[in-house]
Parts: structure tokens; C-alpha cells; sequence
């Protein structure tokens, strides 16, 4: 790999690897609808509110979510929705995968 390419793939893996835990994409996909408190986010997750909040860590150090302090809680919202874009590509492949699958179930059976 070119040495000059080789920061610019190591950004893009640092944010897929922050985005890489179910936890963490349900809050992804939770933020694009409204901002959320951490004790919203806990109660859907049903975590600890210390495993939700070092979820929450991992999704702003990657620069994907933000927080504000308000009162007693802090609320995130989500930086770049364009992030859903690549979460619908995802789905994009499992379902072409459950197609591939099922064509393959189906020549078996016969």
C-alpha cells in the first residue's frame, strides 16, 4: 500500500471498527431519529449505563456522534447521517446473500 493512501484507509477502518458492535448500530440508528439521553439509550439497549456510556465513547472518538450536557444528562445526536447510506448498503447485502442462499437451499431440495 502507498505510504501517502495508508492514513486515509486506517481513518475509514477506525470509524467501521467504532461502528462494529450491534450496541453501538442500534444507538447509531436510534441518533438518526432524534437525539437521545444515555438513559434512553440504556433503556434500549439494556445494558449498564456504564457499557452503554463506553459505547457512546467509541462512537464520538470515531467522530460519528456528539454530545451536549443539559441539566443532568447528556444527549447525543448523530454527526453525519449520511452514515445510514452505507447501514442501508449493509442490508443491501444480507439480503442479496439470503437470495444466494435460498437459490442454493432450493437446487438441494430437488
Amino acid at each position: 500500500m502507498n505510504d501517502s493512501l495508508k492514513p486515509r484507509y486506517e481513518a475509514r477502518a477506525r470509524i467501521l471498527k467504532a461502528m462494529a458492535h450491534p450496541s453501538r448500530l442500534l444507538i447509531i440508528e436510534e441518533l438518526q431519529k432524534q437525539e437521545r439521553c444515555v438513559n434512553e439509550l440504556t433503556e434500549m439497549i439494556g445494558s449498564d449505563m456504564s457499557t452503554v456510556s463506553k459505547h457512546l465513547s467509541v462512537l464520538k472518538n470515531a467522530g460519528l456522534v456528539s454530545d451536549e450536557k443539559r441539566a443532568n444528562c447528556i444527549y447525543y445526536t448523530l454527526r453525519c447521517t449520511c452514515i445510514l447510506d452505507f447501514i442501508g448498503c449493509v442490508e443491501e447485502v444480507l439480503s442479496a446473500n439470503a437470495e444466494e442462499h435460498n437459490k442454493i437451499l432450493k437446487s438441494c431440495k430437488k
